[in-house]
């Protein structure tokens, strides 16, 4: 008799563990999800997920057909001195979900496909050797299989007790200060558009209004090393702030609601170096699947989820895990590791000053082109790579600047991670 759970478990169902249970019950491998909420369950998050994902995951749109689901066709950028850009779709370019019924749908996705779901399994204890890994929960359970997807969040336990990721630096981290309110409280002015602001109100960070079916997300985040450093007051304090500067301006209409507050981390320094250990492979926050410069994490969490799985069940790496490991590696390198590499880049050079964002918004104004290729991108019609190129022909100095940074950013990573 197998001392095994399950072939594979993969730990946390948001959405890169969904998808990743999914993909493996889907080629038939003997999945088994954890989680330590019982579901639904909500889940501090903005809740955007670019349009392009429903292109990226065809079965999306089905799973997800009896949720709300809100599309933005318009993008609204603010730069610090207060000029503005707005992209405008004729078809949504931004989805727009609360995650208490996303995770849930996707959850139910991979069931539907065979993978089968534990609840309130709290990972406390992560024991691994030559045949698989153990996970232990606080109540005592214990769970074990060949090989793990970890996609248990931002505060990776099993990251942790591995050894892998002890903590996130401060400065690759963003924490994010948000609120998902009922219309009934709180509500945009401009339900069809996403409203994005750098440096709003002398915060060196962003802010955002995400308006929903019958909620609204408002926010504002920062690299936590700045948050730490430089920011005055309590996260609560600085939303209600925000909030009324917002009621105020027009942009929403209302009173922020504090017991629907909730501030979270993000990390925004790029993938792990090495997003596995030995059996188990590192999906979603748990990895660094975060682009740095738009904080987006659902889709590449997704992508990171599904690649995991495919890596899993390729029959020439099933049974050999330094071959699984070796197959992501090359799976998540190849689709989004330019992507989430020039994310962290731009990230870096816009904000490092103000005036670059100022000038690229108020540039952006008047280059239909740029705006024609965001949009293009954001709806899945053009690829990263081809963006790149274009991006490339159209602003050589620029790219060659940020170019520059690239060893002194690849240096402090390794040095950071090791």
């Amino acid at each position: 008799m197998s001392r095994f759970d399950a072939d594979v478990i993969v730990a946390g169902a948001g959405p890169a563990g969904a998808v990743a249970a999914r993909t493996l019950a889907s080629y038939g491998v003997d999945t088994l999800l954890i989680d330590r909420a019982a579901f639904p369950r909500n889940k501090p998050c903005g809740g955007g997920i670019s349009a392009r994902a429903t292109r990226r995951f065809p079965w999306l749109t089905s799973a997800t057909a009896g949720i709300d689901v809100h599309h933005a066709t318009t993008l609204h950028l603010e730069s610090p001195d207060r000029s503005t850009l707005d992209i405008t779709s004729a078809d949504p370019a931004v989805l727009l979900v609360r995650r208490v019924e996303f995770d849930h749908a996707l959850v139910q996705e991979a069931q539907r496909l065979g993978a089968r779901l534990e609840e309130r399994f709290e990972i406390t204890q992560v024991e691994s050797d030559a045949r698989g890994v153990t996970l232990q929960s606080r109540d005592g359970r214990t769970r074990s299989a060949p090989l793990v997807v970890a996609a248990d969040g931002v505060h990776s336990v099993i990251a942790k007790r591995l050894g892998v990721n002890p903590r996130w630096p401060a400065k690759h981290v963003a924490i994010d200060m948000m609120e998902e309110t009922p219309v009934e409280t709180l509500r945009a002015d401009r339900p069809d558009v996403l409203w994005v602001a750098y440096a709003y109100n002398g915060l060196d960070g962003y802010a955002y209004v995400f308006p929903k079916a019958r909620h609204v997300n408002v926010g504002i985040g920062c690299l936590l090393s700045y948050f730490k450093g430089e920011m005055p007051g309590r996260p609560y304090t600085l939303q209600e702030s925000f909030v009324e500067s917002l009621v105020e301006a027009g942009v929403l209409d209302g009173a922020s609601d504090r017991k629907h507050f909730t501030p979270f981390l993000i990390p925004v320094g790029g993938p792990l170096a090495r997003p596995h250990h030995d059996r188990v492979l590192f999906a979603g926050d748990a990895g660094g699947f975060v682009n740095a410069f738009t904080a987006e994490g659902i889709h590449y969490g997704m992508i990171s989820g599904e690649l995991a799985g495919r890596a899993i069940a390729a029959p020439e790496t099933l049974s050999d895990p330094a071959a699984t490991c070796r197959a992501y590696d090359r799976l998540w390198r190849a689709e989004i590791g330019a992507e989430l590499r020039d994310a962290v880049l731009i990230q870096r050079y816009l904000f490092a000053s103000h005036e670059r964002v100022n000038r690229v918004v108020r540039a952006g104004g008047s280059l239909p082109w740029l705006q024609a290729l965001i949009l293009a991108f954001t709806r899945g019609e053009l690829s990263y790579a081809s963006l790149r190129r274009r991006m490339l022909l159209r602003f050589p100095m620029t790219i060659a600047r940020m170019a520059g940074q690239f060893v002194s950013t690849r240096l402090e990573r390794l040095q950071t991670q090791e």
